[in-house]
């Protein structure tokens, strides 16, 4: 395991990896899931590096997300993981643990509660900071009518990047 890296200074293999997906993992109380994202942005807001991600209302995560005060965003740095994602972004963790059926270890965040992917590569540790709900009515058409066709829209979770670091052997 690595030490603390700068919040940018993986930014690049976490913008290439996020097509291809990484696991946002949550705690509430004793609840925990993770689920595949496949958008998100890394920047600078309020003087604070911050990792932005997008829950759909319809998922468990957002769920958690109503009781939770942080994240964190596992990027898997090689192929290991691909039937990990593709299970994670298909099944829902209200039927399941996820990470019993998909063979991942949660470990213990080094500076949040929520859990993070063991072995996994690239971990953002974040602190949430600030929700913001999609308003449609705002929304470019084509893109309302090419991703929300069932009109279950996202809301957008702002995290303070508290840590950064790699885990993989």
């Amino acid at each position: 395991m690595s030490g603390q890296l700068s919040y940018n200074t993986m930014a690049q293999e976490l913008l290439e990896q996020l097509p291809r997906g990484a696991f946002l993992s949550v705690r509430a109380k004793e609840r925990i899931n993770t689920m595949t994202i496949g958008w998100g942005a890394i920047g600078y807001f309020w003087n604070l590096p911050v990792l932005m991600v997008a829950v759909r209302y319809s998922r468990y995560t957002f769920d958690l997300l109503k009781e939770a005060r942080d994240f964190s965003v596992s990027v898997p740095l090689n192929a290991d993981f691909k039937k990990s994602l593709a299970g994670t972004g298909s099944k829902s963790g209200r039927d399941m643990d996820k990470f019993k059926v998909f063979s991942l270890k949660a470990e213990k965040g080094k500076s949040i509660e929520s859990p993070v992917i063991g072995n996994c590569g690239l971990v953002y540790e974040c602190r949430l900071i600030f929700k913001q709900t999609m308003d449609p009515e705002l929304l470019a058409p084509e893109l309302r009518q090419k991703f929300y066709a069932q009109e279950d829209y996202h809301v957008m979770y702002y995290g303070e990047i508290v840590s950064v670091y790699l885990n993989s052997k």
